[in-house]
């Protein structure tokens, strides 16, 4: 073999070797972020936690105590992006307290025997965070969110004493009976639908015993009845022939119980339903933010376990993650969202996601639990552990100006639901706007 002929094959194999080598360093630049191995998630188990099947839960109260300290250092490290900054500071000691991903089962449980000493504590954290706010003159986002928190933490968490029926969202009727009858009989009595074309029915006894308004239940005694159908929820209003269709349904039980009830003129009730819809429409917001992935797409086990880090669990549908409520049975505080066929692939560490969405339903979410500050928290902090970027709905950068504004239009917009006793988080709330 000759030297040109030795020489074409050495250049060859260089040629095809640095070819293999950049096909690689591609496919390794362009493979999904993964999740860290669980033994590599050691380090971040707190002091306090019990055994390795009781985890330490993960509260948006750690993230308030952390923003005493770190906001002073902000107003002074003068950083390019301060919603980012505001964010990452007041998220770092909930970031470093986390721990591996709890079941939402697990969650609920701790959330409802912690709820009341939370709710104290994130008062007490709040005021706190907010004179060391005040006292560092911080700029960019500290203000608007020091504002949030104030406005939420000013009063105490509301008690609730209203009956599942209320005059204010539903049509009632009463229903009268000459002698109390036993919850056993009117349990057989009610209809076996507890719907009114797409609104609900519901059916309410007044306790011989206690004096109050319930859900009929087997071993108690009844002396009257009321049935009621929502006026509105956001498939629209009430209309007539929901309204006879309420009648009918209202009309059948009485006779099964030999009861007369009375029914409000329909014209009038359906007005009614029109009025409060348009109300609703005019005053219903659900926020969402888009993070973005700068670089290197993710996989959804590498989603999953920085969201967990912030106190997301798992949701029923695939590809959706829930920051539970501080009680059992109430709508999460904060909705996540990415691609569920990702998340349903037979291979999910080779599934690449480029963006997943944070949500708010603003009216279903009480706001003492500082819903938008969480979100606005949520998403600058996933964006920089992460490596993404967080936008609008229009797909544009999140501005500082464009959060302010968003803080602003929601203090007007709970100070107004408040005003018409619809306060976000209540139980006719939570009705009408859904």
């Amino acid at each position: 073999m000759s030297s040109l002929q030795i020489g074409l094959a050495i250049a060859g194999g260089l040629v095809l070797a640095g070819v293999v080598a950049h096909s690689t360093w591609t496919s390794r630049k362009n493979k999904p972020r993964q999740a860290e191995p669980l033994a590599d998630q050691a380090p971040h188990t707190s002091q306090h936690a019990g055994p390795a099947d009781q985890p330490q839960e993960p509260t948006f109260d750690d993230s308030l105590h952390a923003a005493q300290a770190p906001v002073q250092a902000l107003s002074s490290s003068h950083s390019d992006d301060p919603v980012a900054d505001m964010a990452r500071v007041m998220m770092q000691q909930a970031t470093q307290h986390a721990q591996r991903v709890p079941d939402e089962a697990e969650l609920q449980r701790l959330a409802a025997e912690k709820a009341a000493e939370r709710a104290a504590e994130a008062r007490v954290s709040a005021q706190r965070a907010l004179q060391h706010t005040a006292d560092s003159h911080d700029h960019g986002m500290a203000p608007m969110i020091a504002k949030v928190m104030d406005d939420a933490s000013s009063m105490a968490l509301p008690i609730e004493k209203r009956p599942s029926l209320d005059a204010l969202i539903d049509v009632l009727a009463a229903v009268e009976i000459d002698s109390p009858i036993s919850g056993e009989a009117t349990l057989a009595a009610l209809p076996p639908s507890r719907r009114v074309g797409n609104k609900l029915f519901t059916v309410e006894g007044l306790n011989a015993e206690s004096g109050l308004w319930e859900q009929p239940r087997p071993n108690q005694r009844y002396s009257a009845f009321q049935a009621g159908v929502q006026l509105a929820n956001r498939m629209g209003a009430l209309n007539e022939i929901e309204f006879s269709e309420f009648v009918v349904k209202t009309q059948s039980f009485a006779d099964a119980i030999n009861a007369a009830p009375e029914f409000p003129d329909m014209l009038e009730e359906v007005a009614r339903a029109r009025e409060l819809d348009s109300f609703a429409s005019a005053h219903d917001a659900q926020l969402s933010f888009t993070l973005k992935a700068t670089k290197a797409a993710w996989s959804p086990g590498y989603v999953q376990q920085n969201a967990a880090r912030l106190g997301f669990v798992a949701g029923v549908i695939p590809g959706r993650m829930v920051v539970p409520a501080p009680a059992v049975g109430l709508p999460p505080v904060l909705g996540l969202m990415f691609d569920s066929q990702a998340a349903m692939a037979e291979d999910p560490a080779q599934s690449a996601i480029r963006e997943l969405t944070l949500s708010l339903d603003v009216p279903q979410v009480d706001r003492h639990e500082e819903p938008f500050a969480r979100m606005v928290q949520t998403a600058h902090e996933l964006a920089r552990v992460m490596d993404g970027t967080v936008t609008d709905d229009n797909g544009q950068r999140l501005s500082e100006a464009a959060i302010g504004g968003i803080a602003r239009d929601l203090l007007a917009l709970y100070d107004t639901l408040d005003a018409r006793d619809l306060s976000a988080g209540s139980p006719q709330a939570r009705r009408l706007f859904s």
